[in-house]
């Protein structure tokens, strides 16, 4: 297997697509519409409040609070640098449930101050330490659950304060690459229809297609920088194993997934068995998943777990300071073919192959119709059938009547848009291969839709009137509206009050005709 440490030489893939794509055009223009400007979608977002918010606080030298909420939310940070004011490793396990009612900041995260075990509890961000007496939080009762204070900037350590993080070090990119990135995220509105509903409808069909696909491209390239700083601290093959991993743990269990990926290293380090059950004993150890008993009432499943545990008591002392506790991870409302169970069984036969990250890029080098984007991706992600998990769904289910795959066509089409294309995209930008970023383009643009769910049900209602799903023929164009309802919607109400992009829309129509 390749190397999780190190970061291959993004020049050398260049080069390699280079000499393959010597005689080849580039991909065409994906449909573009003229006397649209190219930069229409970009000119308008940069009017949303979330712009106004960013532009404020660049002639600021100290961040909001705000923007400290967003970072810890999205754990944009150097986390194996995180450290106390007095100098204690801090692991992020789970940052946490944003709290937006009184109270901490975040609830429920999972924090280690090593060497002490993980703790639950929460998060309250200030910008100084000073605000946790100065905002009353010692004498509140709603605060006695607070287990670390997150702060901007702290010199040391006040003696009796419960643990302090400073962030001004830590961040893991420039502040103002943040504000961009982040902007000032709330809650999505409520269901009625939105007042740019009306004259979007009022828009030729392709000139709506054209802003979805330039919303696209942002909401692309915001997924890519999210690789680029990652890569900055472990290289791109790490990165791209995080994202995989946190892509499979879907909302719920984000954090886990990604936690057990800045572990891999470690995982793959171990001089033992490397087949895939060898990788599933260990991924299912390290996560906690592993149920103590066995089932008792499923011959096929007791005598699994049974191998499972024979495998990985041999290297549990050796791991037994990353064992994740099992209360990071949520179940509630997650279907049995998303369990993490069965998706750290998928990913124990990528690392068993050894060659994942190789055979994507020669995937993404070749020349695959559009048509066959996702069947192609598919190949390449599906694994053979496994003797045990092509036939549970989890450790404790029955043996299903017929073998279901590991990976579905629906969530290859989302590790494609949200993982993969974004990181051959910024790894192109960093290598200077234009070939190489319009083919990442390309497919982004092409890649045909993906499943609907709630917050896509919700955005075509306020913004497209409640049109039909199958209306929104491809992933880029659901990406789209998903980076609409972020740069304006989610920083209004539900009658969109004081938004501009009603009325930029409005203004576009008029000078349209």
């Amino acid at each position: 297997m390749g190397s999780f440490n190190h970061a291959r030489r993004v020049t050398g893939f260049s080069q390699r697509y280079a000499r393959l794509t010597l005689q080849k055009r580039a991909p065409k223009s994906n449909g573009k519409v003229t006397g649209i400007p190219d930069n229409l979608y970009a000119r308008w977002r940069a009017r949303s409040p979330a712009a106004a918010d960013v532009l404020r606080e660049v002639r600021e030298a100290v961040p909001s609070e705000r923007l400290l909420q967003q970072v810890w939310q999205h754990q944009r940070l150097l986390r194996d640098q995180l450290r106390t004011l007095d100098g204690k490793q801090i692991r992020v396990l789970h940052p946490g449930f944003w709290n937006h009612e009184a109270g901490p900041d975040f609830r429920q995260a999972i924090v280690q101050i090593v060497p002490d075990p993980p703790r639950s509890g929460d998060v309250e961000i200030d910008l100084h330490p000073g605000g946790w007496h100065g905002h009353g939080h010692d004498r509140n009762p709603s605060y006695q659950n607070v287990i670390l204070h997150v702060v901007w900037d702290g010199a040391r350590d006040i003696a009796g304060a419960i643990p302090t993080l400073a962030l001004k070090s830590r961040l893991d990119a420039p502040l103002n690459e943040l504000r961009q990135w982040l902007g000032d995220g709330a809650r999505v509105p409520g269901s009625l229809r939105g007042q740019c509903s009306a004259p979007l409808r009022g828009l030729p069909e392709e000139v709506v297609r054209e802003l979805l696909r330039q919303a696209a491209a942002i909401r692309l390239r915001r997924k890519a920088d999210a690789f680029a700083a990652r890569a900055r601290q472990c290289g791109w093959e790490q990165s791209l194993w995080e994202g995989l991993f946190a892509a499979l743990g879907y909302k719920q269990n984000i954090w886990p997934m990604r936690h057990l990926a800045e572990l891999l290293p470690r995982l793959v380090a171990i001089e033992s068995k490397k087949g895939a059950f060898a990788f599933q004993a260990r991924l299912l150890g390290v996560s906690g998943l592993l149920p103590t008993e066995p089932t008792r009432a499923q011959v096929g499943a007791d005598s699994y777990l049974r191998r499972i545990w024979d495998q990985w008591w041999r290297e549990r002392d050796e791991l037994a300071e990353f064992i994740l506790p099992r209360e990071l991870w949520h179940f509630n409302g997650l279907r049995p073919a998303n369990h993490p169970q069965r998706r750290l069984a998928l990913v124990a036969h990528w690392l068993c192959a050894g060659d994942l990250p190789d055979r994507l890029e020669r995937w993404f080098i070749a020349k695959v119709p559009d048509a066959k984007l996702t069947s192609s991706l598919l190949k390449i992600l599906q694994v053979e059938r496994d003797d045990f998990w092509s036939w549970h769904w989890t450790l404790r289910s029955a043996r299903r009547p017929e073998p279901q795959p590991l990976l579905g066509s629906q969530r290859a089409t989302d590790l494609a848009v949200n993982v993969i294309l974004p990181w051959f995209w910024m790894r192109a930008v960093a290598g200077k291969s234009d070939a190489m970023r319009q083919t990442a383009e390309h497919r982004y643009i092409a890649w045909p839709r993906g499943e609907d769910n709630a917050v896509l049900r919700l955005a075509r209602q306020r913004l497209l009137g409640g049109a039909q799903a199958r209306s929104l023929h491809t992933a880029a164009m659901q990406q789209g509206l998903l980076q609409i309802v972020r740069d304006f919607c989610e920083h209004s109400n539900a009658l969109c009050d004081n938004c501009p992009f009603p009325g930029l829309v409005r203004g576009f129509a008029a000078t349209a005709h």
